[in-house]
């Protein structure tokens, strides 16, 4: 069960990662801005931000307790 949430942790982490856009790539900025999909970019890249931290920790916290539990 541990190693099936490691797995959906890992896919959320990368989806994540490619959402991140970058600032000077006109066109998916402007398909980010005028879908307005993630809301305000500022609010968007802080939502952002806090969600890949968050993950970040969850997925850690998942790799410790399974390399514990191989010991």
């Amino acid at each position: 069960m541990l190693k099936l949430i490691g797995v959906f942790t890992s896919l959320f982490l990368i989806s994540i990662i490619f959402l991140r856009i970058p600032q000077e790539n006109v066109g998916l900025a402007s398909f980010a801005a005028k879908s307005n999909l993630l809301g305000s970019p500022r609010s968007a890249q802080r939502f952002l931000n806090i969600l890949t931290g968050v993950g970040i920790l969850v997925y850690l916290g998942i790799a410790i307790q399974l390399n514990l539990s191989n010991l």
